[in-house]
């Protein structure tokens, strides 16, 4: 991990939507974090608890609530100016959860691809263009021949790399992969997490990888962020969260990692946690930190508790 400023900084960012005059769902609520240039920041927490309209607010297709975000020096929590709106977009890309609905079926592969440098006019000829998406085919392991394909005629994985060739293009400086292999194989879900991997070597972009599998976001992550209904509630570096769990939610996550050994497999104790009887309100809570990098969101009395 680098020392030096952070690449993106998300200040407080709420984000709530408004179902009806009484009713308001309040989606994210008062979270921070800071990614580096050139690391993996892990954003885990189950279905619903937020991790997926994080990076939609930080991308911009939603307008957030309240709360600042910083992205390479630029604010881009509130209204954007053009220079501002194309330097975001040029610099941060988003691979969404489904690659069959984010892929225009009536287009070719190559059309895609090169949507965006297209948009922003990124080449000096079509032989440059064409140049330019047979190099990112090879790069996600597909055959340059794939060009003229539309994507129905690809598999999932293949869906996939697509869309990751899609953002990659770019050279932007951070990627937001939202559940990019929850629709996977498992075989095929290491390949494209392998394939991120080496690619982020190669350009040392950073990622801010949402998922809900914990053994793959240990596997890729540096740091990792714990949401539960819109809260962060325990944010700190892969060795902090996974040797040394302090919130009982971060626990009972962990508790259900299966594992491979048959003996310890049938030892193995889990941990059930459910907020409202558990006592605990989050809106109470402030930042304590454990030690190191470790934050966990707590009231003074609980932060005692659970660190004893």
């Amino acid at each position: 991990m680098t020392t030096n400023e952070p690449l993106l900084k998300v200040e407080n960012l709420k984000q709530y939507f408004r179902i009806n005059r009484k009713y308001t769902v309040k989606a994210v609520n008062g979270v921070s974090f800071e990614i580096y240039p050139g690391e993996t920041y892990g954003l885990v927490g189950e279905s619903g608890s937020g991790k997926t309209t994080i990076g939609r607010s930080i991308i911009r297709l939603y307008d957030p609530t309240a709360g600042k975000i910083t992205f390479d020096g630029m604010d881009i929590s509130g209204k954007m100016d053009k220079p501002t709106f194309q330097k975001l977009h040029c610099n941060m890309q988003m691979i969404f959860q489904d690659p069959m609905a984010s892929l225009n079926p009536r287009k070719k592969v190559e059309q895609i691809i090169a949507q965006g440098i297209d948009i922003n006019k990124m080449y000096s000829s079509p032989a440059q263009r064409k140049e330019m998406v047979v190099k990112m085919l090879e790069e996600v392991g597909l055959d340059p021949d794939h060009a003229t394909r539309y994507p129905h005629q690809f598999s999932g994985g293949q869906r996939q790399r697509i869309g990751i060739a899609r953002a990659l293009i770019m050279n932007p400086k951070l990627v937001i992969a939202d559940e990019c292999i929850s629709a996977l194989d498992v075989s095929i879900q290491a390949q494209v997490v392998n394939l991120m991997k080496d690619i982020q070597d190669k350009t040392h972009c950073a990622y801010l990888f949402i998922a809900h599998d914990l053994s793959m976001v240990k596997y890729i992550s540096d740091r990792i962020g714990v949401l539960h209904l819109g809260h962060m509630v325990e944010t700190g570096s892969r060795e902090e969260i996974f040797d040394n769990p302090i919130h009982p939610y971060t626990k009972s996550l962990l508790s259900a990692i299966p594992s491979p050994n048959p003996r310890m497999e049938k030892r193995r104790k889990y941990m059930t946690y459910d907020y409202y009887e558990s006592g605990i309100d989050y809106e109470a809570g402030t930042e304590h930190n454990v030690g190191g990098t470790h934050m966990v969101l707590a009231t003074d009395e609980e932060f005692e508790k659970w660190t004893k």
